[in-house]
């Protein structure tokens, strides 16, 4: 967990990508290569961007749901 895993680039800037649970990354979305605008416009469906195999389930109830981030992303703007 916590680890970096890749780099997002768009037109304007480049952003690190941490993975955020421990284990191995089973799968990548090769989708993204040729159209990675998928991750802005279906982020929950085919905008996907790893699998992984979980190795420490506990590290689950620290994330975020999708209420909590959204609450985080105002407060930090």
């Amino acid at each position: 967990a916590g680890d970096e895993i890749g780099v997002l680039e768009s037109v304007k800037a480049a952003a690190d990508l941490y993975t955020p649970l421990s284990g191995n990354i089973i799968e990548i979305n090769e989708a993204l290569i040729d159209s990675p605008s998928l991750l802005n416009s279906d982020p929950y469906g085919s905008g996907w961007l790893f699998k992984i195999k979980i190795s420490n389930e506990n590290e689950i109830s620290e994330l975020f749901d999708a209420h909590q981030y959204a609450q985080y992303v105002d407060e930090e703007n």
